[in-house]
């Protein structure tokens, strides 16, 4: 049976490959790189797309069609602080929280 089927096997190997006298400094070393790791892919992109919503939704205004994180698809006949009214249907009008726009069509 190979090593890599049973970590457990592993364990004598790493604690003889510690030995008494290594430096602690080096797991720190690869906690900074592993949290510097995980900045990049993981919050960064997050970020940059919580940028790019912001700047759609201060955009929008009145006429343009938009689909909502729920799915509802609909026109902005009315800007607000902070909500949209839209129009999904004929006589039929709702309002919304800026948040709830998930993205603007193109006609």
């Amino acid at each position: 049976m190979s090593l890599f089927h049973n970590p457990i096997q592993l364990l004598p190997t790493l604690a003889q490959a510690g030995g008494a006298g290594s430096g602690g400094g080096s797991i720190i070393f690869f906690y900074i790189l592993l949290f510097a790791g995980l900045w990049f892919l993981l919050l960064a992109p997050q970020r940059k797309r919580q940028k790019a919503h912001a700047k759609l939704l201060s955009e929008l205004q009145s006429g343009d069609y938009v689909i909502t994180s729920s799915g509802i698809y609909g026109e902005i006949t009315n800007v607000k602080e902070d909500r949209f009214v839209v129009k999904i249907a004929e006589n039929t009008k709702i309002e919304l929280s800026k948040n709830a726009v998930q993205s603007k069509i193109e006609n």
